[in-house]
């Protein structure tokens, strides 16, 4: 598609996606300079349409880029009152004192939040302060510079069809250069694939390591209702299948966040991780909570779990890698986005100064320095390990062994265990079907427990189904003839969504089937896909999940 012709508009930085990180930036690059011209380009139908997040915010971040946000009817107005840890087994459970866990635990400085909502908010700061922001454009290409650096995107394409070639309808889009470009797509976004692969920016630091985190919104029986109440919990029903939790949120309005966080380094390709999380509400701690009330949204997305030594080299010329387009995610806290604003900061400061000094496309060192030595790696450095230990250790090991080297992390700055590495990626730790048992799964109840496309409708995702898939095939025999054959068709299960199945008719060989229709937009399939034959794109700008308070 070189040959078509488009627009061009031009201006001084350029953000794709309009999360708490790319918001953050844009803010900042205002607040340096009113005259920088500075456009954000945002996949969803509206901001906040494609963000799902748990989720208790840590306000550091947003103290430093806008103190006086408690003076400005924030969306952020529920206060942690209480921290709950539970350890689960089928019947029961044990709560772990709160004096076992490090400082760092404590979340009575958090807030619970819709990160939806918080960056509905941040995009009226940002347009206050002149920003432009372009939402349903969708930066679907990469342009690149003379000198081989990126000097922008091509956003707004419209109309293909489903052989890819242009439609009746077709809109070329334009071209949005920046003297830097910020990718800040979330986890696993194309953009920032396909820039870290290009510029090697994986080269020195460890694999990335992802989960799969799951999020229901409760509106439940007020008399059951604790606002302001944190609850985690390990154990059941996972087990040693796969590591991971749940969060439990007591938002305002009676409502209810439940989650369920499955790490993607599982070995069994026959754990399906969207039933473990509807099998989890079935606990009768969950179900005394949830009886008499009604689940009002669903959503799904992958979580960068690879902490300090997974974070690639973060800048690359022509622009920067942005929150959780680095993997910045504090696993134990289950918390990003006061990392994710802390880099958008960083970032813009680096990209003003850089323009002041009248630079352009060339690499911000200083930002890439300053997110390892600021309020970020200080931030993930002493929590480094517990990933890789409680992988290493199943979850009792980790957890004692994670929390020694956290308690004197954290405490006086020393890790015994020194910097462990992650070992295989998520993909390479599938096992083949035929050494593992398969899992059976009680049938979904429709009260506490759903099926998944029943679920996914709660996430009112919508592509126009003309387009092309945006889930793309580098071998379109590989998932019958490898992934289904050697290691049983895990797509079929770790798609939150149902995106993936294999339909096998008598007298013929599987067929396999992608309804692109319901994706999320999670990426799991880009991560956890045992042969790596799946690449996620973007597709048409607005088409995915819409969601209104997660």
């Amino acid at each position: 598609m070189s040959e078509i012709e488009r627009e061009e508009m031009d201006c001084d930085v350029v953000i794709v996606g309009a999360g708490p990180s790319g918001l953050s930036a844009a803010i900042r690059l205002k607040q340096l300079d009113p005259d920088l011209e500075v456009v954000v380009l945002e996949k969803g139908s509206e901001v906040g349409a494609h963000i799902v997040s748990g989720a208790v915010m840590d306000p550091g971040g947003l103290d430093a880029l806008i103190p006086d946000w408690r003076d400005r009817d924030a969306p952020i107005t529920t206060k942690v009152k209480k921290d709950e840890f539970y350890m689960l087994g089928e019947a029961g459970e044990i709560r772990l004192p709160n004096m076992m866990m490090p400082p760092l635990m404590n979340n009575h400085h958090c807030y619970i939040v819709s990160l939806g909502n918080v960056c509905r908010w941040m995009a009226e700061q940002a347009e206050e302060l002149g920003v432009e922001i372009f939402a349903g454009m969708a930066a679907s290409e990469l342009v690149y510079g003379e000198n081989g650096e990126v000097k922008g995107v091509v956003a707004g394409e419209f109309g293909k069809q489903a052989d890819g070639t242009p439609g009746p309808a077709y809109e070329p889009g334009m071209v949005l250069n920046g003297k830097y470009v910020f990718i800040s797509e979330g986890v696993r976004g194309s953009l920032a694939k396909e820039i870290i692969a290009k510029y090697a920016l994986d080269a020195d630091c460890d694999v990335a390591k992802f989960g799969l985190g799951m999020k229901e919104i409760w509106e439940i029986d007020p008399a059951k209702h604790r606002e302001g109440t944190v609850t985690h919990t390990m154990g059941w029903p996972l087990g040693s299948n796969a590591g991971g939790g749940s969060f439990i949120y007591h938002m305002e309005n009676n409502q209810v966040c439940v989650g369920f966080v499955v790490h993607l380094n599982y070995a069994n390709p026959h754990l399906f991780p969207y039933m473990e999380f509807q099998r989890f509400k079935h606990h009768p701690m969950l179900k005394e909570l949830l009886e008499g009330g009604k689940r009002v949204a669903y959503g799904a997305r992958a979580i960068s779990e690879g902490g300090y030594q997974s974070i690639p080299k973060s800048c690359f010329p022509g622009g920067a890698l942005l929150g959780c387009s680095s993997g910045l995610i504090n696993v134990p806290r289950i918390k990003g986005i006061h990392n994710a604003m802390y880099s958008g900061k960083e970032a813009a400061e680096a990209a003003h100064a850089a323009i002041a000094a009248g630079r352009a496309g060339d690499e911000l060192t200083d930002y890439n320095v300053g997110l390892r030595t600021g309020p970020v790696g200080k931030d993930l450095k002493p929590v480094r390990n517990v990933k890789p230990l409680w992988s290493k250790f199943g979850l009792l090991g980790g957890l004692s062994f994670g929390g020694l080297d956290m308690w004197l992390g954290s405490m006086v700055g020393w890790n015994p265990f020194g910097t462990m590495k992650h070992g295989k990626s998520d993909a390479q730790a599938t096992g083949e079907a035929a050494k593992f048992k398969p899992i059976d799964y009680p049938k979904p109840d429709g009260k506490l427990s759903f099926d998944r496309l029943t679920n996914v409708s709660f996430a009112m995702t919508s592509h126009e189904e003309s387009q092309p898939c945006h889930l793309k095939l580098a071998d379109p025999e590989m998932p019958v003839k490898v992934e289904l054959a050697k290691f049983g068709g895990p797509s079929a299960r770790y798609c939150p969504a149902g995106v993936y199945e294999f339909v096998e008719e008598a007298g013929s060989e599987a067929k396999f089937v992608i309804n692109f229709s319901n994706c999320v937009h999670c990426k799991t399939c880009d991560i956890k896909d045992p042969t790596q034959n799946i690449t996620w794109t973007c597709p048409q700008g607005g088409d995915g999940p819409n969601y209104p308070n997660m």
